[in-house]
């Protein structure tokens, strides 16, 4: 199995928010800047590495029928251990994603790969997709926060990186520059896969012809 092939797919083609939509929630909440944007990042790459893992353990021993409130109550845990952490650790941290934190719990991407991934497949593979996933999801949060905290205030975390005279626009702190931001990367990635699929056609059915002329 290609594990890297496992990997890299959260990080472009099945992105979470960029490609998916999903989990958008935080991704409109806490990206205001950097440093809360990276904070959720990490913390969901960690709960979605930790419950595929989980879930890839016992899923022999789990009846189907009751799948979702197993899912639900190690996804619970794993996030009560990660506010326990974030509180102990990085105080700062915590208090700023708040009540964010324990929403994790039901981000749909989190639950989406215990049921279609980590239920179907083993331990290492499922470590790899949660890890992929995960890390996509950080890169997305991370890449709008960046956006809207260096064009909204000037600075990135914290630090100033334009000059003192830029005046940014507001409205890029505020959750319609969210939905603004998110939209356009979308978008992006849309344009960027689509270019990616034709390239891929072109080049399929080049071999294809390459094949015929052969048997010629």
């Amino acid at each position: 199995m290609n594990y890297w092939a496992i990997f890299k797919k959260g990080i472009f083609e099945q992105n979470p928010i960029f490609r998916l939509a999903l989990s958008l929630c935080p991704a409109l909440a806490v990206t205001s800047n950097v440093f809360s944007a990276l904070g959720m990042g990490m913390a969901v790459m960690f709960v979605i590495t930790s419950n595929n893992v989980i879930v890839s353990i016992v899923r022999r021993w789990v009846n189907p029928k009751v799948r979702v409130p197993v899912f639900i109550t190690i996804i619970a845990t794993i996030v009560t251990l990660t506010q326990l952490l974030l509180e102990a650790f990085l105080p700062a941290l915590y208090k700023e994603l708040g009540i964010y934190l324990a929403l994790i719990v039901v981000f749909a991407i989190i639950l989406a790969r215990a049921e279609v991934f980590a239920m179907k497949n083993g331990i290492v593979p499922s470590f790899f997709d949660g890890l992929g996933m995960g890390a996509g999801f950080a890169l997305a949060m991370l890449a709008v926060g960046t956006i809207r905290e260096v064009f909204g205030t000037g600075a990135f975390l914290g630090i100033p990186v334009l000059p003192a005279s830029y005046n940014g626009p507001l409205i890029l702190i505020l959750a319609p520059g969210a939905f603004m931001v998110i939209g356009l990367m979308i978008g992006m990635f849309n344009v960027i896969g689509q270019w990616q699929d034709k390239r891929a056609e072109e080049k399929q059915k080049a071999n294809q012809l390459t094949v015929q002329r052969g048997e010629a």
